[in-house]
């Protein structure tokens, strides 16, 4: 039987492999998720957004999430129906929910972000997100490496 990797250390939290099973809860903050549970469905408030997704992480962590990642861009094929979104439209999206997270949820939980774009990654690690979900494993935009190494 092989020893479990070492722990892993983001800011203060550390997740020790094989000790536990770790959750990770999806907020969908878009329009256009392609499992349907998007929040920002069209005409919605970004209040009543950052609202939701408060409500949707505090259910996840009573329900045993250790880490809630956010995402702002559908993860759906690009296409010409569907071209990628702006990096300003999805840091308009995820920024104001990390923030509202970081005040809504216990020290223990981490904030994640699903993003392959480093100026969205940055901006969500300044509001408060402690780890990157990076779709493309950091190939996708040259910069997103460094932006998750400080």
């Amino acid at each position: 039987m092989s020893n479990p990797p070492r722990a892993t250390r983001w800011a203060s939290h550390e997740l020790a492999w094989g000790a536990r099973t770790y959750v990770m809860g999806i907020l969908n903050i878009t329009p256009d998720s392609f499992s349907g549970d998007g929040l920002a469905t069209m005409g919605t408030p970004a209040a009543g957004v950052v609202c939701a997704a408060v409500t949707r992480a505090l259910e996840m962590v009573r329900a045993g999430a250790k880490i809630i990642d956010v995402g702002g861009e559908s993860t759906r094929p690009v296409t010409a129906d569907a071209p990628p979104l702006d990096a300003q439209v999805e840091r308009d999206r995820v920024v104001p929910v990390v923030e509202a997270l970081v005040d809504a949820l216990p020290p223990s939980v981490l904030i994640s972000v699903d993003t392959y774009k480093a100026s969205v990654a940055r901006a969500a690690m300044t509001a408060g997100a402690v780890m990157v979900n990076d779709v493309w494993g950091l190939r996708y935009d040259p910069e997103m490496a460094a932006v998750v190494a400080e």
